[in-house]
């Protein structure tokens, strides 16, 4: 991926990783687009830097996607890089019958977003150079967290999905995997502030040296990331998931 002179769409833009790269990439000299659900948090982000524009989009709707897509692609028609960061991350009891209004959400949101988004624009993007997809997973995606056994799944899920897409679109558009370790955003209720978090600048000027590196690597993996990418393949995957979930639950029984 190139690092300047890009036209770069961000989703979930107004906060969070988000919001830290939407900068980020606007200070390196591209145009930004940023994208979610609240517009006082759009302009917010956007504030003070002006080659970041702002969108609405509810990417819990087949329909709002071809909708948003059709304007995107009309207002920025030099568009060549998605990056799919919009996600949401609840607490769900596997032990009890309980409503899934979250799970089906959490698929909604963090699955069927990114497939439905970059369908609507991928025939764009083959025509474009220097296209770029990132699809941003999570470490969460390799052991997962008891907690949050629905974010686990999609987040797994698009990891697998970004392998294919990257076999697919080999020669044609460049294909890359974001996955976060644990970082301190919004992301969930007091996230903000959980010790032993990634501070999110941290992980964002990280991130950015990474995508610096020529060529660009498939996967974007900060250090911090690599004790759950890795634990499968080194052989500590059952010690790897007891130690994330200890982590976690101490983490929050700290705050509160």
């Amino acid at each position: 991926m190139k690092s300047s002179n890009n036209t770069i769409l961000i989703t979930g833009g107004g906060s969070g990783i988000g919001e830290a790269l939407a900068h980020r990439f606007h200070d390196a000299g591209n145009v930004v687009i940023i994208a979610g659900r609240r517009q006082d948090a759009l302009d917010a982000a956007a504030a003070g830097r002006p080659n970041i524009h702002t969108m609405t989009l509810d990417v819990e709707s087949a329909a709002g996607v071809a909708d948003f897509a059709s304007r995107v692609l009309a207002s920025f028609p030099a568009l060549n890089v998605l990056i799919n960061n919009a996600g949401i991350m609840r607490f769900e009891a596997l032990d009890q019958g309980r409503d899934l209004a979250d799970a089906e959400a959490t698929i909604t949101t963090n699955l069927l977003g990114p497939i439905r988004l970059t369908n609507a624009l991928i025939d764009h993007l083959l025509a474009q150079p220097d296209a770029t997809i990132v699809n941003v997973t999570s470490g969460l995606a390799f052991v997962p967290l008891v907690a949050t056994p629905t974010y686990n799944a999609t987040k797994a899920a698009i990891h697998s999905y970004t392998i294919a897409m990257r076999a697919a679109l080999a020669g044609k558009v460049e294909v890359i995997e974001l996955a976060p370790p644990a970082v301190q955003t919004g992301l969930t209720p007091g996230q903000e502030t959980l010790a032993g978090y990634q501070p999110l600048d941290e992980f964002a000027d990280e991130v950015m040296a990474l995508f610096g590196q020529q060529p660009t690597p498939p996967e974007i993996l900060v250090q911090r990331v690599g004790f759950l990418r890795n634990a499968e393949r080194e052989g500590r995957f059952d010690a790897t998931l007891a130690q994330l979930n200890d982590f976690v639950n101490q983490a929050r029984e700290a705050q509160n």
